[in-house]
């Protein structure tokens, strides 16, 4: 019998499921990783499981891309048989991708217990998709991990009891730590050495890159800012063919920015440990670069991760170029924040989550007996 079933679907989820996974082998609870395939450029994702060390799937669901409700329909209806022929104690679903609420909600309807990994995480705009995600996730829950302390005010806001939530701190940097003496090099990535350093930029939300007029600005600023800074761009396959779409390519061969394939986790942590400044709408990499302390602008207008600019290396600038501009000028004149690491960022939040599940499923077992 499994004791608990994981679930990955996209790339963010590997960062966070590979320490989940070795922890709970060292606590002797017994686990299958099931892949819903969410994410299913086969390269990219074996290269990701490789470089974490990452079990190789008990399953994969092979769902693909589809739109939101055909790809969340699709996950249910494939993943359903999966749980009855496993019969586990609990699932365990990570982040705010599709296939997190798509699991969770089959469980849940199921009378099996849902455990979610970063949950409590809000950026109150319920435009997003990823928000609908971890909030209907967070209330069929039976077991919520969070990141930090403000996400119990979310939850308690939500009507979700307290004796559910555990504060464990963030598997991302569990990820980050193990992994940071493999970081690959920059100058074994790009193939040269920039000496008087350079900034990272990643794009892939769909409100900044879908839009022609957002996109269009976006990358004239980075244009502007890569005139002083080279800018290292490892390009989103969405985004590319979005640049591609609406005519924009010929800024990606303006001086300076250095476009570049989508990198493996390894690359982008050397990336990222060294660059002088990164922009970027990803969520993860707000984290990232406060666990590594390098300055981070965020390119929207809001963050589910508030914590990364109240204590960490994180500003949100939106989209507007002048606030960009003036945030890089200040940044790279000495200015800006310095940031610290937030409580329980510390590479054991994974080690907590096992302990804790380990005295939950004795209870439950002895609860059954």
């Amino acid at each position: 019998m499994t004791d608990i079933l994981c679930v990955v679907g996209a790339r963010p989820n590997f960062m966070k499921i590979a320490p989940v996974m070795a922890a709970l082998a060292g606590a002797g609870i017994r686990a299958k990783l099931v892949h819903t395939g969410q994410h299913y450029d086969a390269a990219m994702n074996g290269r990701f499981f490789t470089d974490l060390g990452i079990p190789h799937p008990d399953i994969n669901l092979e769902v693909g891309s589809a739109s939101h409700a055909l790809q969340t329909a699709e996950i249910m209806r494939r993943f359903e048989p999966v749980l009855e022929q496993e019969q586990p104690a609990a699932i365990l679903v990570v982040g705010d991708v599709n296939s997190t609420i798509a699991c969770a909600l089959v469980a849940a309807k199921r009378g099996v217990a849902v455990i979610h990994v970063e949950a409590g995480l809000r950026s109150h705009d319920r435009s997003m998709p990823e928000e609908i995600n971890r909030v209907l996730t967070d209330q069929i829950s039976d077991l919520l991990f969070i990141t930090e302390k403000d996400a119990h005010k979310n939850l308690a806001r939500e009507g979700i009891a307290a004796a559910r939530v555990h504060f464990v701190g963030n598997v991302m940097i569990d990820t980050l730590h193990h992994n940071l003496p493999r970081a690959v090099p920059v100058a074994m990535t790009l193939g040269e050495v920039l000496p008087e350093g350079y900034g990272v930029l990643t794009l892939h939300r769909p409100s900044n890159v879908d839009d022609a007029d957002i996109l269009g600005n976006l990358l004239e600023t980075v244009a502007m800012i890569a005139a002083d800074l080279p800018i290292v761009f490892p390009l989103h396959p969405r985004t590319r063919a979005s640049i591609d779409r609406l005519g924009l390519a010929a800024w990606l061969d303006r001086p300076g920015i250095k476009v570049l394939p989508p990198q493996g986790y390894l690359e982008m942590l050397g990336l990222m440990k060294d660059a002088r400044i990164v922009l970027t709408d990803s969520g993860g990499i707000q984290e990232e670069t406060t666990a590594l302390g390098v300055p981070c602008l965020t390119l929207r207008h809001n963050t589910e991760r508030p914590i990364t600019v109240d204590e960490g290396t994180n500003t949100i600038v939106g989209t507007e170029r002048k606030r960009i501009l003036g945030a890089v000028e200040e940044l790279l004149n000495g200015g800006g924040k310095a940031g610290r690491i937030p409580e329980f960022w510390d590479g054991r939040a994974a080690v907590r989550i096992a302990a804790i599940l380990l005295h939950w499923l004795d209870a439950r077992n002895h609860a059954v007996a």
